[in-house]
């Protein structure tokens, strides 16, 4: 058994000495004593009570105000401020999983936030850019500098599948810029790139600003914020660096940082591919490990062409392919794991993938109601992949990718427990982001900050005007909702904009005909007796007006933003949501039930009620010796 003498400073550190024979330590702590312990080893543990971090993920920060240095194309001029913009069509933003262009100005609101509340430490889990455009990750550099050399703010980040799309410098473009008179203006990074449908259309732009960068672009271009070690960093290392803290120092781990030496052999080719995963010790105790979980599966001419964009798979899966592919990462996090145990740190692990099912455990029940390819099921983590993170000794993991607002555990027989927390999308609803704040080694609070009011988020509306303006001149069948443009606060516009792709994209891509017009066709009073609720509760509610499509957009608003969006929906409605997901839950395990429908409106009650029942996350505290988790 071994046996340490324990003894404080009074101030902020905790002196623990372990015996050993024949040896001196000497140490020195924060000028205030100097201790000589005859055969004793001698570590110092700090108090990270209290240290708060911020986590803002899939920011996706498209510089509306960037300039182009290669094109005399400066967007269009914005009669509400009078600058020129580069913004991307409402139609388009409204047809993705996230913003373009507001999210530019949720970013700001959130970092002022972070100034506000006095955050030292920032981590970007990855998409903290549109697609990697060199546009965007010099806007992106600027506005980190800005907030770090004014505020003393240290930003750690790591990659997600926008930043680094393929391993390397890839050509590319948009087809949805938002151009004169409201039409749709192209931009490429090479010319022939694309071919005008018709005569009409603007003049393509060309600038190498709007490809998509690769590693080394992204290193070099972004190194001052993680991906390199700083000097007031008390250690920092790569999964490739064989040093340890007792022979750390500054100039042996920026020599360790370069692309160079940051590369690993992906099968089945072996082709050298970078890997910008880091741990850093930003402060005295802390341990925040950084893992670029993006794998690039080779497709068969990556043999001959290895340095070849095209000969890559874009990542967008995550860990289910770090299994197979980056296997390195998970001896390397029981490395990690094993050293922050030893030597008293507090590991705090995040990356852009998450690790645990994030549908509170109703993927298998999607997959039957909506099939293996829908609603995003490729994506979510095999079980395989939590068990092997948690065996590492990972505890607590921060994600992002999925832009929800979730909070997913599993625990094992060995006693092992990983917590897998989302982080929300400041592209998406509810917009927002995480603070974690360290109670002590083993007590985690996690609370979620909503961004609902952004100054300037209507900036831009009068250019949507135009182009509203212009799709309604054409006739265009799909034009979108103009009601959008009333939204009072930022927090109404993205329910808005997730409205709106409920609407025209997710109904038609991820449901079944016949069930989603059941659904779209039914009254809540046709619902109640669907679900065989008694007749005195149906006479309770006979004089509901909701419909079975708020039913759905209520599904998609809990699905995305989980305990936040209860406020949204409202008690008396989850209240009778539960009311008819009980009856129907119960009817059909008496074994009454016959049709295909009455299956398939099981299978969503199933899952609503998961939605419904999920770990808290919003505010909440994680205990890491308990493996507890309690709002």
């Amino acid at each position: 058994m071994e046996r340490f003498l324990c003894f404080s400073t009074g101030n902020e550190d905790v002196i623990m000495i372990k015996k050993q024979k024949n040896i001196f330590k000497h140490i020195v702590l924060s000028c205030i004593v100097c201790l000589s312990f005859k055969g004793y080893d001698v570590f110092c543990q700090s108090k990270t009570k209290n240290t708060q971090i911020a986590f803002l993920s899939d920011v996706h920060l498209l510089d509306i105000y960037g300039e182009f240095s290669d094109a005399d194309y400066k967007g269009i001029l914005n009669p509400a401020d009078g600058k020129y913009t580069l913004l991307r069509t409402m139609k388009s933003q409204l047809q993705s999983t996230r913003l373009f262009n507001e999210n530019y100005f949720a970013f700001i609101a959130a970092l002022d936030d972070v100034v506000r509340r006095n955050i030292k430490i920032v981590a970007l889990p990855g998409d903290f850019s549109d697609d990697g455009q060199p546009l965007n990750i010099h806007g992106l550099k600027k506005i980190l500098a800005d907030y770090s050399n004014k505020y003393g703010i240290q930003f750690i980040i790591t990659t997600g599948n926008h930043d680094v799309a393929k391993p390397f410098l890839t050509d590319s473009g948009k087809t949805d810029f938002l151009g004169k008179d409201g039409k749709n203006q192209v931009i490429m990074s090479k010319a022939g790139m694309y071919v005008p449908k018709s005569s009409d259309e603007l003049p393509v732009v060309i600038t190498k600003d709007i490809g998509t960068m690769g590693y080394a672009e992204v290193l070099n271009e972004l190194k001052d914020f993680g991906f390199f070690p700083k000097k007031t960093d008390l250690y920092w290392e790569t999964p490739f660096t064989n040093y340890k803290p007792e022979n750390y120092s500054f100039q042996l781990a920026s020599e360790n940082a370069t692309i160079e030496k940051r590369k690993y052999a992906i099968p089945p080719y072996q082709n050298p591919i970078p890997d910008l995963s880091y741990l850093v010790e930003p402060q005295k105790g802390i341990w925040l490990l950084a893992i670029d979980g993006n794998v690039y599966i080779p497709k068969e001419e990556a043999k001959n062409h290895p340095e070849n964009p095209s000969s890559y798979n874009s990542p967008n899966v995550g860990y289910n392919q770090v299994l197979t592919h980056k296997k390195h990462l998970i001896d390397w996090a029981v490395k990690v794991a094993k050293e922050a145990k030893k030597r008293g740190k507090t590991l705090i692990a995040f990356s852009h993938y998450p690790m645990v099912d994030f549908n509170d455990d109703a993927s298998g029940m999607m997959r039957k109601l909506f099939g293996e390819e829908k609603m995003q099921l490729h994506r979510v983590p095999v079980e395989e992949v939590s068990a092997l993170f948690a065996e590492a000794g990972i505890q607590i993991h921060f994600a992002g990718h999925m832009h929800i607002n979730d909070t997913a555990i599993r625990k094992y027989k060995d006693g092992k427990t990983l917590f897998n927390i989302q982080i929300p999308s400041l592209a998406a609803y509810i917009p927002g982001y995480k603070i974690l704040t360290i109670r002590s080694r083993n007590k985690m609070q996690i609370s979620t900050v909503t961004i609902d009011s952004v100054p300037d988020f209507k900036t831009l509306f009068p250019l949507y005007e135009q182009e509203y303006a212009f799709l309604k001149s054409i006739g265009s069948p799909d034009i979108w909702d103009k009601g959008i443009l009333e939204a009072k606060n930022y927090h109404e516009f993205t329910n808005w904009h997730l409205k709106e792709l409920v609407r025209t994209r997710f109904l038609k891509n991820d449901w079944t005909t016949d069930f989603k017009n059941f659904l779209l066709q039914a009254s809540a009073k046709d619902l109640f007796a669907f679900a065989h609720v008694s007749h005195s509760q149906q006479e309770q509610f006979k004089n509901e007006n909701w419909s079975g499509f708020d039913m759905i957009f209520d599904f998609y608003r809990l699905h995305s933003a989980d305990e936040l969006a209860l406020k949204d929906i409202g008690k008396e409605r989850i209240h009778q949501y539960e009311i008819l997901i009980d009856s129907c839950l119960a009817h059909y395990k008496s074994g009454l039930h016959a049709s295909e429908t009455e299956t398939s409106f099981y299978e969503f009650c199933s899952i609503f009620k998961s939605y419904l029942n999920g770990a808290p996350s919003d505010n909440f505290i994680i205990n890491l010796r308990r493996n507890t988790i309690r709002n």
